[in-house]
């Protein structure tokens, strides 16, 4: 997740770094800094408790790019999801673990996932295919489906926007993160052409102390 104001520039093309590493790096401070920040955002809340409300008892349901803090894991298992988070960085897998005790956490490529076909009730991903470039941002989609089973559910967030933002230093590390942006309508198009069926799509204004982007929601059904 890219949330710290500004420390971002816009950028038309960069070299994409290992967003493993950094995430080693920030690990720590991240979850530090954004393990509170769902009571801030209503509308992230609500939209979370009416997914919950949906998935709750249907089957697992992973948080990919659960982040350090893994406050979305978090939130989901305490409405009775039965979620686990993955994470591209084992030390941010490290650090979710030593927070949250009782939850289950692995290391995972959101474009690679150790899941089976069809056997995950949902798959929620917060402002973590945003650190794809955008030719690899349908090869995630696409892996989402695949583990998703029939009538499995996506709730993804991104930054709305276009081209990428970048910086070479985040959280008080000099450590590079790149953000792809995407319309509306880019990224329904994108969900579409993977093969779900949109159920929801938002586009809320950025809240106080958020980088300011627009913020996109897209809710989505796994048809067979």
């Amino acid at each position: 997740m890219v949330e710290e104001p500004g420390t971002l520039r816009a950028a038309e093309s960069v070299d994409w770094p290992d967003i493993s590493h950094t995430y080693d790096v920030v690990a720590d401070d991240y979850a530090t800094a954004f393990a509170d920040e769902l009571a801030g955002k209503p509308f992230d809340r609500e939209l979370l408790d009416r997914y919950a409300s949906a998935v709750a008892g249907q089957g697992a349901v992973w948080d990919v790019g659960c982040g350090p803090a893994a406050h979305v894991t978090r939130y989901l298992a305490d409405r009775g999801v039965d979620v686990a988070g993955v994470d591209l960085s084992p030390r941010v897998v490290d650090v979710a673990r030593s927070r949250e005790r009782d939850l289950r956490f692995g290391v995972a490529d959101m474009c690679d996932l150790p899941a089976e076909d069809g056997s995950l009730a949902g798959i929620v991903a917060f402002y973590s295919v945003i650190h794809l470039p955008r030719e690899r941002i349908p090869e995630a989609l696409a892996e989402f489906r695949r583990v998703l089973a029939r009538d499995g559910a996506l709730l993804l967030a991104m930054h709305g926007g276009e081209g990428i933002i970048s910086t070479d230093e985040w959280l008080g590390h000099a450590v590079p993160i790149r953000a792809t942006l995407m319309s509306p309508g880019e990224l329904a198009e994108a969900v579409e052409a993977a093969g779900f069926t949109l159920v929801e799509q938002h586009a809320r204004e950025p809240y106080e102390g958020e980088y300011p982007s627009r913020r996109l929601q897209v809710w989505a059904t796994a048809g067979r």
